[in-house]
């Protein structure tokens, strides 16, 4: 059975956006239909333009399409990545959820699996907070929470049980096989809990 999975990210230098892409290409190959959206970027132009890396990934990304309410309501699961930023999710995320007031006030972001994944420049730097973060708005969504767990070796070996993260040491360490391998771990899990739910009886 196939899963309508979005997936939602703010990236300012790539990881996050890499981490959403290897999400998506695992749910791809397993036969779901798959949304990768940005959101908006607030930081103004001066900032990005500052660091080299932040401004190459914006020019490489502008084509990716920006989140709507519809990408959540379309989706059976939809998986949050953000950067942390002092122990909590970037601005540009919180933004965009804050525009999601509407379809939540009528219901139709319940009821959905949800999931998040963060990246941070030192190796206790939030992660587990900005995860939590996240399910808070999940919690207030009526979503169906589905952490990774250490339900698979793999997730072992990440040592984050939230979500998938990654240390960037300030963006020196790029995305290895570990974290694409705790993503895969955590993607594999959302659908499985997403198709669980499709086919759980509907309430009288």
């Amino acid at each position: 059975m196939s899963v309508n999975l979005t997936i939602v990210y703010y990236s300012a230098t790539g990881t996050i956006a890499e981490l959403a892409r290897a999400m998506a290409d695992t749910a791809e190959q397993a036969g779901n239909e798959v949304r990768v959206r940005r959101v908006e970027e607030l930081a103004p132009r001066t900032a990005i333009d500052a660091k080299l890396a932040w401004a190459a990934h914006a020019a490489a990304t502008a084509n990716v399409p920006t989140a709507t309410a519809d990408d959540l309501i379309w989706a059976d699961a939809v998986i949050m990545g953000s950067p942390t930023r002092f122990g909590n999710i970037a601005s540009q995320l919180k933004q965009f959820i804050d525009t999601l007031s509407g379809p939540w006030s009528q219901g139709l972001l319940a009821d959905k699996v949800y999931s998040g994944f963060t990246s941070a420049g030192t190796a206790h730097g939030g992660h587990e907070s900005t995860l939590l973060a996240l399910m808070n708005t999940f919690i207030h969504f009526g979503g169906v929470i589905v952490p990774p767990g250490y339900s698979h070796p793999d997730k072992f070996t990440d040592g984050n049980p939230y979500g998938t993260s990654h240390c960037t040491r300030n963006d020196t360490y790029p995305v290895d096989e570990t974290t694409h391998a705790a993503a895969r771990v955590q993607v594999e899990r959302v659908l499985r809990f997403a198709r669980a739910i499709q086919t759980a009886p509907t309430p009288a």
